[in-house]
């Protein structure tokens, strides 16, 4: 395995499946217990308005392209 490899399978931020492993790989100022703590996309889009200073409707369209229709 590479180091990288290594690095990311051994990350909190990943040990969750699906759509919630991937949240800490786009936006990485979510730890673990925060993304747990997600209960639906509009938790999401207010998580990363306020970690990333985005104005609400860009945090919305950042969000939507990232799920794809997937729910949390």
């Amino acid at each position: 395995m590479s180091e990288a490899a290594h690095a990311t399978a051994n990350s909190p931020q990943t040990s969750a499946p699906g759509m919630r492993g991937e949240i800490g790989q786009k936006w990485p100022k979510f730890d673990a217990a925060e993304i747990a703590a997600l209960k639906s996309k509009d938790d999401l889009v207010t998580g990363v308005q306020s970690k990333y200073q985005l104005d609400k409707t860009q945090a919305q369209k950042d969000v939507d392209a990232f799920a794809k229709g997937r729910q949390l």
